[in-house]
């Protein structure tokens, strides 16, 4: 396999894990993408800006041989944005899907009660 695509490969892991969550959980996250998208929108603000700095300040840099050399502007590679919008995603997922099995364990108790 290309070294080059193994991050994105990741990533694409993760949300596969992660889908059934939508579906199965009826976490809906995905089926509310303005919510979405007004939850990613700040933090992409933030950690976008951070890494720039980051960036030409020399602070880091990126593995030409695990990335695929596409860079957005401001020389942030294509993975970076990627792993920005794919963490935040699987967490909202499990978060929200961990709320829906509370939520069925609760009225599980107030019936048995």
């Amino acid at each position: 396999m290309d070294d080059r695509y193994q991050y994105l490969l990741l990533m694409a892991g993760c949300l596969a894990i992660t889908l059934p969550l939508e579906v199965v959980l009826r976490a809906r996250v995905y089926r509310r993408p303005r919510r979405l998208l007004l939850a990613l929108l700040p933090m992409l603000v933030v950690f976008l800006a951070w890494d720039v700095l980051g960036i030409v300040r020399g602070h880091w840099t990126y593995s030409e041989r695990y990335t695929t050399g596409i860079l957005l502007p401001l020389d942030i590679p294509l993975e970076e944005l990627v792993f920005f919008v794919v963490v935040p995603i699987c967490a909202l997922l499990t978060y929200e899907a961990v709320g829906t099995v509370l939520g069925w364990r609760r009225e599980r108790g107030s019936r048995d009660a």
